[in-house]
């Protein structure tokens, strides 16, 4: 089991997220995330926020085991040749170790406040389904390409009918949320979708977000169908004595349980 952690970039400071990145770095951790919006999720909504695609190059910069990315991406805050370009020239600092993760979007106050159109959600999906072509054309035509021949694309949601599909056809990693039986359901479904087009599922790999108390259960998480368990803490506070940090306790117990 692939175990990573997702940094709540909210209510927080950069000396903190900084400290949180490097140690889950130094644990082997095998990747770091995180979210891609603009305002805060939870808590106070004018609390302090930092954008993702900016992070994300200083946690490229400043790591060496972990892959980064987004979890994930909201497509329509950047045109796709945009979007691709950026990708490329995170994976060149990361020296081949970034994922790129996408998603239709769902924040409606970032599109408000930050001048997007926000439609509907099948509008959303349909313009990505529209703009993940344009992303592998741009990839193509970059010079340089991407350090990893083959970057790694991620759809996060968890749709049935539209947005497994678009799995099915052309992710590389798959995101959904627990519990357990949901898991094991929208793996199902990802299946089906495979079957239908003729493609390999196990060439998809599965990602779980869960909350660190959830790693108790990552067998369960695993026999649903799970590969990689991505481990959601609070927002991270300088000064490790806090407990309101990110929450590491849980992590560092499952990679001692498991030798790592």
């Amino acid at each position: 089991m692939k175990i990573g952690i997702q940094i709540h970039p909210q209510n927080t400071t950069m000396k903190a997220m900084r400290d949180t990145w490097l140690h889950a770095d130094a644990l082997k951790v095998d990747s770091i995330w995180v979210w891609d919006h603009f305002y805060p999720l939870y808590g106070d909504p004018d609390a302090s926020h930092f954008e993702a695609y900016t992070l994300l190059a200083a946690i490229a910069a400043e790591t060496k085991h972990a892959t980064v990315g987004a979890l994930v991406t909201c497509f329509t805050y950047r045109n796709p040749q945009l979007l691709a370009d950026m990708s490329r020239t995170i994976d060149h600092i990361s020296g081949g170790r970034f994922i790129l993760g996408v998603g239709s979007g769902w924040f409606e106050r970032d599109y408000t406040e930050y001048g997007y159109e926000f439609g509907t959600a099948v509008g959303r999906l349909k313009i990505l389904e529209k703009g993940l072509p344009v992303i592998k054309e741009r990839l193509a035509k970059l010079n340089p390409g991407t350090v990893n021949p083959k970057m790694p694309l991620m759809i996060g949601g968890s749709g049935e009918k539209f947005t497994l599909r678009l799995v099915a056809e052309h992710a590389d990693l798959s995101n959904v949320f627990g519990p357990v039986e949901n898991v094991r359901k929208k793996n199902q479904v990802i299946d089906e979708w495979c079957a239908k087009i003729g493609r390999n599922p196990r060439e998809i790999e599965r990602t779980v977000a869960i909350n660190p108390e959830d790693l108790e259960m990552a067998d369960e998480f695993a026999a649903a169908g799970a590969d990689h368990l991505i481990v959601m803490g609070r927002p991270p506070k300088d000064g490790w004595t806090d407990d309101s940090r990110f929450n590491f306790a849980p992590l560092e117990k499952y990679l001692a349980k498991h030798g790592r």
